[in-house]
Formats: structure tokens, C-alpha cells, sequence
């Protein structure tokens, strides 16, 4: 009896809270219903449904034409430039590497793992990709977000189950989320770290969410296969430090718990959502966009255009004027004065006569001008060759500055997406420390294209001690990448103190230049570095002998920097310094010879 009343009391707290983030959800999604018609709009306008209006009731709603006569033909010029942002965008793909937090040598060793992680991971979860589908909702909405999760069903085969299932080793997921799925508590709350909570809700196949909660739920009204699954994320408080994630559909609980990531800073957990605004609104969660900007202009050259159109009608097929009944109206309104045509009139009548319009006035032009200027202008894009303020430089250097200042209106959307692909990296290494507790084999793209193997456990990474490091010229152009790699050359920076350069120079030039095929020179003194290194984790644990091929004046360098750096234990400190020892014998009498 106890038991029943107990499961019947769980029940009916699941109950209520199925119903409670039902509620919320739909609070929320009231609240914002407004801003949703307008990124729908911003979506449709891109797409060319551009005679669409926010009704009073911020429905979006069409008006008829005033006259059956009445052009409604749609010039589309936000299309081609948010395909022109996109394109300039497209030029931040920064590689995600890390800056270790000192010179110790667990740090440096630490952020080249990190490092390679994020390559790996990159390389895996298609980032490019996802990047650009980010993007393209940034552009048209204002805000994309990106969702790093664990998938502990990704990665290498590590076990069978008894059930004859596989049994891997995970691997992170990243997945773009448009930004009508997710709902803030706060509206005028600008940074995601600042809700006290968000909700992720989307409809997804039941099936899916028998699979990945072993639960079945009925279809919604709209559709007996998919259910709105609806994921609300409580930031961490005093009462619940380690936040809280609640997850129905279909009226019944899925899940509720603690936040299932450590990925926020310091050890703390918190959303597993990454924003990306293309431009930021004061006072705004969600981001402004650039179609939201140009819709207007938009509207006014479809009917500058249409208009214009309308009168070169007009002036082509030409209006008559007739005498009432001296002619058969109909007849001549249906085929026109046509070459040759024969025209009967009443005796008596004045014949049809063409009257004259004149030609397109001055002001149509003037208008679509200043249109196309304006559209330039908002959009911060524009075709060099067209621009007037390119029209009297003639020297390479004030054209260079010119399209540099061009391209710098774009500045503040670059920035969003560079903080964007930082805050993606810090997630990815966070996950990996938190559930890469075994032994792990990673695959990634080494020095020279080579693809290298690292073993590595979570606890390997010191993320919280390490900055992520975008490239500062990513936005470069690849003409423009060669130019600046051959100006640096001409002045020898490449160079040694003796006017060479190195392998390790001449194909880090190479790849810079878009030829990596023939950059496969070895690098000799960088193979000697990677050795020392590789010596001075072994001697941590035993003696390491030396090599008659050593080069003992690079070990000598690598092994005292060591000692200097890595603050080893007094047993290590020892074994380093016997070993830096020979290296310095051998160097002796090398010399002598």
C-alpha cells in the first residue's frame, strides 16, 4: 500500500512538471512571437516572397494589387548580397590552436595536445560545415547557436556488449541550432551566461526519442511521428550548484537531473550552447540582421522599378484616346492599333489618335540610383569597380587601403563569429577532459600534412590554463596572403644570421602559398628538437642513452631549457643532467676532430 501511494506520488510530481515546463515553454514563446514573424520574414525576403507586411497583429499577411494593371515583379538584391557577406565570412576559418599558459614544459606539452584535439575534432564534426550553415542563420536572423554535446555512441570500437551491441569511446558532437528553437528567460538579457535558464525545443521523430530515452510517447496533433521535445537548462544556483536539466515530450518526463557537461569556466557546468550574432543588440538577447536592414530599401526599389516599368509600358504600346461610340471599343481594346490595321469609325467622328507621354522622367533614374547607393551603403558590401570613391586612386597602395576600409564595415560581424569559434574550442576541450578518461588514440594532421598518432587521456588537458588563438589575418585573402609572404621575404625575416632558411621555413612558405604538395622537405633540426623531447619524458622514468646521430649541440639546448622550465623532481633532475653531460662529452670531442 506504502509503495502505490509513493509511485503514485512520483507519477503525479512528473506529471506537474511535464505540465510546469509545458507552460514555460509556452510563456516563452508568446513573449517573442513577434520577433519570430520577423525572422520568417527576414527568411522569406531572402527567398523573393517580397510583397509580405507585419499586420497589425505582427502576422505576416499580402495585399492585393490596387489596379489589375499593377506590376509586382520583384527585383531581388538581398539575396546577392547576403551571398556576398557570406562569401567574405566564409574567409574566417581560423585553425583552432592553443597558446600554453607559461614556458613550463607540461604546459607547452599540454596545449600541443590541446592542439591536435581540436584538429581531430574539427576534421570530424566537419566544422567548416558547420560554421556555414551558422553563419547563413546568423545573416538572416541575427543569431545562430552551436550545441557541443558528448556522443558516447561516436568514436572507436573499444567493447562488445552482451547484447551484441558496440561499445565506443565517444566523441564530441557538434550541432547548429537556428534561433527558432531556442527561448531565454530574458529577452533584454545580451549574454547567454546571463539567463537564469534557456529552453531548446523541436520536433522530433518519436522514434528518436525511444532510442535515445528508452521512453515511447505518442505523436503530436500535427503529425502521429514527431513530438516537440522540449530541453529547459537551469544555470547553476546556491540550492542546485550543479544546475539543472529537465527534458519532456509528449507529456511525460524524459529527464531531470544535474547539467550533464563540465563545460563551463573553472571547473563549472553550464550551457552547452555556443552564440553567434551577427550584429549585437543593445539591450537584445538575439542579434540584429542585415536583411531586417535592407527590407525597406528593398520595398522601395521593387516599386521604383515596377513603376518605371509601368510607364515604359506605356510609352512601347502607347495610349489611345477615342470618341465615345466612334469606334467598336472593344474590338480595338483587345487587339491594339497593330501594323496595318484597319481602323472604321463613325461618319462624322473624331478618329483615335495616340496620345503622347513623353519620355521616362529624370526622377525614376535618380531614385533606382540612389537606391542601389543606399543598398551599398547599409549592407557594407560593395563592388570596388562601382564604387565612386575608387574612381580617383590610382595608386596600388590607396586602392589596397581603400578595399581594407571597405572590408573593415564587416569588422563587427567578423569578431562575432572569431568569439563564436573560440567559445566552440574551449566546449570541445572541456568534454574531452571531462569524459576521455581512458587511454585514448588520436589521429590528426601533423607538421607537413603528415598524419601522426597521439595517445592522450582527459586529464591531460589543462583547458582552464589555456587560451584559444584564432588567426589574426584569417580574414585574408589568398592574393592577399601571397603579397604580404613576399614582402616579408624581400625584407629576409625568413633568414637565419647567416642569410639561410631553414627547411621548416621554406615549407611553412610553401603551404602559405597554397603549394603544401611540395613542402616535404624534412626539417632536421626540428626532428632533433622532437627527439630531445621525446628523451626528456623518458627520463622522468629510466636512463636514456645517447645517440651516435645525435646533434648534441641542439639536445644540449633542449635539455637545459628542460631543467630551466619543467622543474622536474631531484631523481629526474639527476638523470637529465648525467644524460645532458655525454651530450656535452661528445660535443667536446667531435670538436677536437
Amino acid at each position: 500500500m506504502v509503495t502505490e501511494i509513493f509511485e503514485k506520488d512520483a507519477h503525479s510530481r512528473e506529471e506537474r512538471l511535464c505540465d510546469e515546463v509545458r507552460r514555460d515553454f509556452e510563456l516563452r514563446q508568446s513573449l517573442r512571437r513577434k520577433l519570430e514573424r520577423e525572422w520568417e520574414l527576414n527568411v522569406r525576403f531572402f527567398g523573393g516572397e517580397q510583397y509580405l507586411f507585419l499586420d497589425s497583429a505582427g502576422e505576416i499577411t499580402s495585399r492585393g494589387k490596387d489596379y489589375v494593371w499593377e506590376q509586382r515583379r520583384v527585383f531581388n538584391h538581398i539575396a546577392p548580397i547576403v551571398d556576398a557577406r557570406l562569401s567574405k565570412l566564409s574567409m574566417i576559418r581560423p585553425g583552432l590552436s592553443v597558446r600554453a599558459a607559461s614556458g613550463d614544459d607540461g604546459d607547452i606539452r599540454s596545449a600541443e595536445l590541446a592542439s591536435s584535439i581540436l584538429a581531430s575534432v574539427a576534421e570530424d564534426c566537419d566544422l567548416d560545415g558547420a560554421i556555414s550553415s551558422a553563419t547563413i542563420w546568423s545573416e538572416l536572423c541575427g543569431t545562430a547557436f552551436y550545441k557541443i554535446m558528448w556522443n558516447s555512441g561516436a568514436g572507436r570500437k573499444v567493447a562488445t556488449r552482451t547484447d551484441g551491441g558496440d561499445i565506443r569511446e565517444g566523441n564530441v558532437q557538434i550541432a547548429v541550432v537556428s534561433p527558432f528553437e531556442i527561448y531565454p528567460a530574458l529577452l533584454d538579457e545580451e549574454n547567454l551566461e546571463g539567463q537564469p535558464s534557456i529552453i531548446h525545443a523541436k520536433s522530433v521523430p518519436v522514434d528518436k526519442v525511444y532510442a535515445d530515452y528508452g521512453v515511447k510517447v505518442a505523436g503530436d496533433d500535427g503529425g502521429e511521428d514527431c513530438v516537440l521535445l522540449i530541453e529547459r537548462y537551469e544555470k547553476p544556483t546556491s540550492s542546485r550548484p550543479l544546475g539543472r536539466l529537465t527534458v519532456t515530450a509528449g507529456g511525460k518526463l524524459l529527464y531531470d537531473g544535474d547539467l550533464p557537461y563540465i563545460n563551463g569556466g573553472d571547473g563549472g557546468r553550464s550551457y552547452p550552447f555556443v552564440m553567434q550574432k551577427s550584429i549585437p543588440h543593445a539591450g537584445g538577447f538575439f542579434g540584429d540582421s542585415i536583411v531586417a536592414r535592407l527590407i525597406p530599401l528593398q520595398r522601395a526599389y521593387n516599386a521604383v522599378k515596377n513603376r518605371k516599368h509601368e510607364f515604359l509600358n506605356r510609352i512601347s504600346v502607347g495610349t489611345v484616346a477615342v470618341e465615345d461610340g466612334s469606334v467598336d471599343v472593344d474590338e480595338l481594346a483587345e487587339s491594339g492599333l497593330e501594323p496595318g490595321k484597319i481602323i472604321v469609325y463613325r461618319q462624322g467622328g473624331t478618329p483615335p489618335e495616340m496620345l503622347s507621354l513623353g519620355s521616362v522622367p529624370d526622377e525614376f533614374w535618380k531614385e533606382e540610383t540612389s537606391l542601389l547607393s543606399e543598398f551599398n551603403r547599409i549592407s557594407g558590401v560593395s563592388d570596388a569597380t562601382e564604387t565612386k570613391s575608387f574612381s580617383g586612386v590610382t595608386s596600388a597602395t590607396g586602392l589596397k587601403l581603400l578595399i581594407e576600409q571597405s572590408d573593415a564595415r564587416l569588422n563587427v560581424s567578423y569578431e562575432g563569429l572569431k568569439r563564436a569559434i573560440k567559445s566552440v574550442g574551449r566546449h570541445v576541450l572541456r568534454l574531452f577532459r571531462q569524459f576521455a578518461t581512458d587511454v585514448r588514440l588520436l589521429r590528426y594532421a601533423g607538421k607537413n600534412g603528415a598524419v601522426s598518432l597521439l595517445c592522450f587521456k582527459g586529464s591531460d588537458i589543462s583547458s582552464d590554463d589555456v587560451v584559444l588563438d584564432a588567426d589574426a589575418d584569417s580574414e585574408m585573402t589568398p592574393a592577399r596572403r601571397r603579397e604580404a609572404v613576399f614582402e616579408l621575404l624581400d625584407r629576409g625575416l625568413f633568414s637565419d644570421a647567416d642569410g639561410k632558411m631553414s627547411s621548416a621555413a621554406k615549407n611553412r612558405i610553401l603551404e602559405l602559398l597554397g603549394y603544401s604538395s611540395f613542402a616535404g622537405e624534412r626539417d632536421i633540426g626540428e626532428l632533433q628538437r622532437e627527439r630531445a623531447a621525446e628523451e626528456n619524458g623518458l627520463l622522468g622514468d629510466k636512463e636514456c642513452e645517447v645517440k651516435d646521430y645525435d646533434d648534441h649541440a641542439i639536445h644540449i639546448s633542449e635539455h637545459t631549457a628542460y631543467l630551466l622550465s619543467g622543474k622536474p623532481d631531484a631523481e629526474t633532475e639527476r638523470r637529465v643532467c648525467a644524460h645532458l653531460n655525454e651530450h656535452k662529452r661528445r660535443l667536446k670531442e667531435d670538436s677536437r676532430d
